[in-house]
């Protein structure tokens, strides 16, 4: 019987020899820092493979690239890992698991929970940890950190003295990707947290939660957004667990309307403005955005502030004409709420819906409306969701603040 390292010489010799060739010029992304590799972009597979080990990567003139872990089930057939020929994953891991979270240690130095690992943007590509005190959260989308999961929440047990490690997949990504679609737990237990973002505390409960339990996406823009909101009456429109709403109360809004179509949402955001104490008048209100919006209008009901936050309404690119009519159609109902010289707050988490895109559709829906708008400010998603210029895929939050103008 091969004990434990012999297993572990082999695996390594076997991947040693398996090679991925390119097709002519199918290097050139590559070279200049994307991550991807696809199937249609390969030449030639030699050597015996299984999804999720790891692969040398030659351009076609037989010059090494890369490593990186490959799948045969998905369109994604590489995902590069390493510049290097020879890999040590555990080392690989631990440095990049730990540079990660220095980092996020520098621009968040008061939080304890935030999203630790971005995929592909800290070079761990198919790989998403979310970190909610001592528990983290993963999210796995590649063979490679799949059949790597054990080695990477020892590490996080070892150097982060993790108390609950557990994963909480969407279905259709790891669908894509041939993996199972149960979620696991690896230590400890999934638990409820309590959390906070640097102003405001939140009750995370993991098992009714949507991804992760929270969106750290938008925590710098909810920031952002509160700034604005001390004495006005505010609308926070898809309020999920009450994010902006909340920030609006913190920053002692005049009242703050919170609207969103589950009522385990609203639920969260009533419990998370009380355990805050906060004292703005509310309403918590279960509805289609939609129609909220539109019932509104027939009512001439005006606010100071508007939040819009939907979920993103461009799947695919197949959906991009749809989905820029609904972005158009909900702005507009939105200005057209808005006071003289109020402020719109409106986001998108579409990838496939372009910058110029949103700032077109919000263009279109002021015109609509009947008002002026100023752009004030632009952003993506929050300082732990850095992304790659040399990959447009990492690049999917788009957060910008109008002001409305009727004259």
């Amino acid at each position: 019987m091969l004990n434990l390292y012999s297993v572990y010489l082999f695996q390594q010799l076997r991947t040693a020899l398996t090679k991925v060739l390119l097709k002519k010029n199918e290097e050139r992304r590559i070279k200049q820092g994307h991550l991807w590799i696809f199937s249609n972009e390969i030449a030639n597979v030699e050597g015996d493979i299984s999804n999720g080990e790891l692969v040398h990567v030659f351009d076609s003139k037989n010059n090494f690239i890369g490593s990186g872990f490959y799948n045969g089930n998905s369109l994604i057939a590489v995902r590069i890992i390493s510049n290097e020929e020879s890999v040590d994953l555990e080392k690989l891991f631990r440095h990049r698991l730990n540079t990660a979270y220095e980092f996020r240690n520098r621009i968040y130095p008061d939080r304890k929970s935030f999203r630790l690992v971005f995929s592909e943007s800290d070079f761990l590509p198919g790989l998403i940890i979310d970190k909610y005190n001592d528990s983290f959260v993963l999210q796995v989308y590649s063979a490679g950190m799949e059949k790597n999961i054990e080695l990477i929440t020892r590490i996080l047990h070892e150097d982060f003295s993790a108390k609950n490690i557990f994963t909480k997949g969407e279905e259709h990504f790891r669908k894509i990707e041939g993996l199972p679609e149960e979620n696991k737990i690896y230590f400890g237990k999934m638990d409820e947290e309590i959390i906070s973002d640097g102003k405001v505390k939140y009750k995370i409960n993991f098992a009714t939660g949507h991804k992760t339990g929270f969106y750290f996406d938008q925590c710098d823009n909810r920031e952002f957004f509160g700034k604005f909101c001390e004495n006005k009456s505010v609308l926070d429109c898809f309020c999920n667990s009450g994010g902006f709403g909340l920030h609006a109360a913190y920053n002692k809004a005049k009242k703050i309307v919170f609207v969103d179509s589950s009522s385990e949402e609203i639920k969260n955001a009533q419990e998370n403005f009380s355990f805050n104490g906060f004292n703005s008048k509310t309403e918590f209100i279960q509805s289609d955005v939609f129609d909220y919006l539109e019932k509104c209008n027939s009512e001439k009901k005006t606010f100071d502030v508007i939040n819009l936050d939907p979920p993103a309404f461009a799947k695919n690119k197949k959906t991009l004409a749809t989905a820029i009519k609904g972005y158009e159609k909900l702005n507009r109902f939105a200005i057209s709420l808005l006071k003289d010289d109020g402020l719109l707050f409106t986001s998108s988490c579409s990838h496939h819906l372009k910058e110029e895109m949103f700032l077109d559709a919000i263009n279109t829906a002021a015109l609509k409306a009947g008002k002026k708008i100023q752009l004030f400010h632009f952003n993506n998603a929050s300082l732990d969701h850095p992304f790659l210029p040399a990959m447009e895929e990492t690049v999917y939050l788009k957060f910008a603040a109008v002001r409305v103008l009727t004259k």
